[in-house]
Formats: C-alpha cells, structure tokens, sequence
C-alpha cells in the first residue's frame, strides 16, 4: 500500500502572509486547518515541509537541522517572491523553534511558537516519537509485524545524530531569542506530553518585544493545532495578527 501524506500548501487570499511551520515528524497537516481559517479571514499563507518529512522514515535519518532550516528560509522567499512584503510566521514544535528563528532572522509582522521546546531535557521523548512514527508509517504501508520489526531495528539501535543535532539547534536559538524584537503570541498546551512546558515562560520572558503576550490552554496535548481547542486557538492567532501593524489592509 502506497501512503499519500499531504503536500505543502499555498492558500492565497489578502497581501498579508503568513508562514507556518510544522513540528518534528509532522507535515502541513499539522497547520492546514490553521491555514483555510486564515484564508478565510483574509490572510495567506504557505507551508513548507522539511527534508525526511511527508517521506518513509529512513529519509529522516539522512537529514539534520540545516537542511530543515533551508527549507524553513526557503519558504520565506516563497512569500517574498509571490509578492507579499510582509509576514507573521507561526509554528509548531520543531516549527515554532524554527519562528522563533525567523523572527530574529528575518523582518516578521509577528512570530507565534506553538508548543515549542526550549530545553533538551525532551530528547528521549523525541527519539520515542520518531520510532512511532516510524511504525505507524509501516503500518500504513500494510507491512507484515514481523517485517516491520526488522525494519524498525535502525531506528530502535541508531545513535541518531539527527536528535543531537536537533538539541543544539534548541539551545542555539534559546541564546539567541532576546533579539526578538517583533510582537510574540506564546502558546503552551498545559497537558504537553511531548515537551517541557517551562519552555513556554522561557520564551516569554527572554524575547525583547514590548508586545509580548502568553497563552496556556488548560485541555490540549502537544499537537494543539489538531486538539480540542484548535478553534479558540485559530482565534487568538487571528486576533493575534489582527493586533499587528500591518501596512497592507
């Protein structure tokens, strides 16, 4: 059986933008919902996907940080190219990480980490998360237990050079976010499974915006774009970027 994940996604609608970002082992499903009520709202917006990602799993092994961020400045120039000037850019996990790295980049309207780790005492959740990800696409693929098995063995035994690699990218853009000068939404899902949710106040409280704000939703997991609150959340991002100096109507 053949898995068709979902593609990256442009949805045009007014001449503000928005980037979003995907997590780790995610794809453009993780912010396509997001997307289409910005559309709606008169906003655009593109998603990129990261090198190994929407891919078998083995492909993720073969690609590291940078060439994510690659992807990540690429889809930056996307909007610059389709003649948006202006852009917020919003992001979950890994992705919000990575807008935090835009906004000290890049020129940003706004920048919104969702969910977005700060210390590296989550690397044994990460690692648990990429095996599972990597049989539940196995399984998709109506792969036989027993082949599965044999073909998760790289994953279970790896080092995994990707994860440390992964680690520093945390800790470098963790040293670097008190140059955020752009307004900054903070959102943390209290029940986050997958990270430590102090990353949310470290956020806070080290970016330099003088519109800073922060959010913790009482009842969501650490996908928070795909939980039970993603409708108040789509709401706050909205309001958030609404808020925002836009010269462009």
């Amino acid at each position: 059986m053949k898995v068709l994940p979902p593609k990256p996604f442009t949805f045009e609608a007014g001449k503000r933008a928005v980037l979003l970002l995907h997590g780790f082992t995610g794809n453009s499903a993780d912010v396509r919902m997001l997307g289409r009520f910005l559309q709606d709202k008169g906003y655009s917006s593109h998603a990129p996907h990261y090198k190994g990602h929407g891919v078998p799993p083995e492909e993720l092994l073969k690609t590291n940080p940078d060439d994510w961020w690659e992807d990540v400045t690429g889809a930056y120039q996307h909007l610059k190219d389709l003649g948006y000037d202006e852009i917020a850019v919003v992001g979950l996990s890994l992705g919000g990480v990575f807008s935090l790295k835009v906004g000290y980049t890049f020129p940003v309207k706004g920048v919104v980490p969702m969910c977005a780790p700060m210390t590296t005492k989550t690397e044994e959740n990460i690692r648990e998360g990429v095996i599972a990800y990597a049989r539940e696409w196995k399984q998709l693929e109506g792969k036989s237990p027993e082949q599965i098995e044999e073909e998760m063995k790289p994953f279970v035994e790896a080092p995994m050079t990707t994860l440390a690699r992964l680690s520093d990218l945390i800790e470098d853009v963790r040293a670097h976010i008190d140059l955020i000068y752009a307004p900054t939404f903070v959102v943390q899902a209290r029940l986050d499974e997958m990270i430590d949710t102090n990353s949310a106040n470290i956020i806070y409280e080290n970016v330099e915006s003088d519109e800073k704000y922060i959010k913790w939703y009482e009842h969501s997991k650490h996908v928070i774009t795909l939980g039970d609150e993603k409708a108040q959340l789509h709401q706050d991002i909205y309001d958030f970027l609404e808020g925002l100096d836009w010269s462009v109507s």
